[in-house]
């Protein structure tokens, strides 16, 4: 068959299961573009490229698919670096594929050529430059592979335009890829496995850290029988938010540096620390040289990269998690921590009432009070995507997730931005699910473009800003460490009501607790997406806090005068 690379490239999108790409069409991806209508894939364009490529991302996270990303060279390809970074650090599988220009002008300064596989060399797990149409297809078939293999992330593909142009003889490939020095399947030998199950029948104060690794393998209920058998608390890292049900007797909560008291004192307390599919970033061990000194660790993960990194474990094991926890199941014995579960009670009846604001009526509308009612009127059903600042934070203690993958995130590298485009890719993805955004006033304002993606799409979404006039969470920062000195983090918004209809959906401005319910039920029962403009106390800041290079329980607490009774 003779084929273009604008077919190659489509038909093997088809083969790969693509149902729909995220993009925005330029000079060097014409030819691209052009192939397009002969094909049925769904293409949604942004408004800016970032956005796109965050679409791909929050597509990939709710679906378990791999994201795809088509844009143009030069600017077009630079504006998705940032999206393809949040993807590198929060290990979301998308494939990235940017137009270049004609190969013979490649290295000749020509307009809007970037070196695009320079650029993002360290950002991406693996990319390609494609100037041979002959190399297209098989380099598309190893993008995928290697984006949804192993530790999932993003790969990048460049393609020339006349590699796009040019025409060759070609038979779609079926043989399984192989590709040198590439071993995504790694398998824990079995001393390990038994290792593991000695080291969890000795402790007396154990505890679990569920991370991402638990979603992206596709280990929850692994997870919930190992805790159940052993009897072990579970803490969630912000990316292990949904692995473990909020409502068990085993969830201790979330953990780190915006964690929950108990969570963070139970782990610093604790003899033995199961750390499953997570980093030990700095946010969640605080200072490293005192984190859990007390405990030995037993680290297991996909990539051996991440093992010994920032903690050293007495136990590191480098395999898939969910085959590795299904192999330890049958060497584990039920056992009982009756006494331990209830010292982490008796931690947490004094922590809930100095870190929690109370759910009563007060004069002023909080942000607490807004996750906290969203969560009640959707009795947690919903799939939330949150930008980054306190709004996440809060999303993260009052919002409870009971089922895994309805909470999105950026999380490794706090992508400002990402909210709003993650959920556009989510409900593309999902689009039974109710799907509702969680922003802040700065971070919606840097992506707020992509409101006319969901008028032209037609997409329903319900959108919450979490409206304080500061740039919250670096507000906070200046208030606690640097004597409220608030330099440029004041911000003037616009008329987020009027920004709304003027993109052809609905807007409603809350100010009183007493107005929540009826914005939230109304954003929730009727057609179009609808933005609800919550204007909630200024100057609040997110409870407990660790401050930076302190160890993990010595949290700035609730001032007792804003501790409501």
């Amino acid at each position: 068959m003779k084929r273009t690379g604008a077919q190659i490239l489509w038909e093997t999108l088809l083969r790969e299961g693509v149902e729909v790409v995220f993009g925005y069409p330029g000079g060097a991806n014409l030819p691209i573009y052009d192939a397009m209508p002969n094909y049925p894939i769904r293409h949604i364009l942004a408004r800016h490229e970032q956005g796109a490529t965050h679409m791909a991302d929050g597509y990939a996270r709710a679906s378990g698919r791999v994201g795809v990303v088509l844009v143009t060279s030069g600017p077009g390809a630079t504006n998705t670096v940032t999206g393809i970074a949040t993807a590198m650090m929060d290990s979301s599988p998308i494939v990235v594929i940017t137009g270049q220009v004609p190969s013979k002008l490649i290295g000749y300064d020509a307009f809007q050529e970037v070196d695009m596989t320079g650029i993002t060399l360290p950002i991406t797990k693996h990319n390609y430059l494609v100037t041979d149409v002959n190399e297209l297809g098989r380099v598309l078939r190893e993008a995928f592979y290697i984006a949804s293999s192993g530790r999932p992330g993003p790969v990048l593909i460049d393609i020339a335009k006349d590699a796009q142009q040019a025409a060759t003889e070609w038979e779609p490939d079926t043989q399984p890829i192989i590709l040198q020095g590439y071993r995504p399947e790694k398998r824990v030998n079995e001393d390990e496995i038994i290792r593991v199950s000695e080291m969890i029948h000795a402790a007396k104060r154990p505890v679990i850290l569920a991370g991402a690794g638990i979603l992206r393998s596709n280990a929850v209920e692994e997870l919930r029988q190992l805790a159940e058998i052993a009897q072990i608390p579970v803490g969630v890292t912000l990316m292990g938010i949904g692995s473990f049900p909020a409502n068990h007797d085993l969830h201790l909560g979330y953990m780190g540096m915006h964690g929950e008291a108990w969570v963070n004192k139970a782990i610093q307390q604790s003899d033995l620390i199961l750390a499953l599919g997570m980093r030990f970033s700095d946010r969640v061990t605080g200072n490293i040289k005192n984190f859990a000194k007390n405990a030995q660790k037993i680290h297991i993960d996909i990539d051996n990269t991440e093992l010994n990194k920032n903690v050293k474990v007495d136990l590191a094991l480098n395999g898939d998690l969910k085959n590795t926890l299904k192999r330890i199941l049958p060497y584990l014995k039920r056992m009982d921590h009756s006494s331990w579960l209830e010292e982490i009670d008796e931690i947490a009846r004094d922590s809930r009432r100095r870190d929690i604001q109370n759910k009563n009526n007060v004069n002023e509308l909080l942000a607490a009070h807004v996750i906290y009612d969203l969560w009640k009127y959707t009795q947690g059903e919903s799939l939330i995507c949150t930008d980054v600042g306190q709004h996440q934070m809060w999303t993260a203690q009052y919002y409870k997730f009971n089922k895994p993958y309805r909470f999105i995130t950026s999380g490794g590298l706090g992508t400002m931005g990402f909210g709003l485009p993650a959920a556009i890719g989510a409900k593309v993805a999902r689009p039974n699910d109710e799907v509702w955004v969680i922003a802040g006033d700065g971070g919606f304002q840097m992506t707020q473009a992509e409101l006319a993606t969901l008028r032209q799409e037609n997409i329903k979404m319900n959108i919450a800003v979490i409206n304080n006039g500061y740039l919250g969470m670096v507000r906070q920062w200046q208030e606690f460490f640097y004597e409220k000195r608030y330099a440029g983090t004041p911000i003037i918004s616009p008329d987020f009501v009027k920004i709304a209809e003027a993109h052809g959906h609905q807007g409603i401005r809350v100010t009183q607790r007493s107005e929540v319910e009826s914005a939230i039920q109304r954003a929730r029962t009727e057609s179009g997406t609808i933005l609800l403009d919550f204007r909630v106390r200024p100057e609040d800041s997110v409870y407990p806090m660790v401050p930076s290079g302190a160890n993990l329980d010595e949290m700035i607490r609730r001032p007792e005068e804003e501790i409501i009774s």
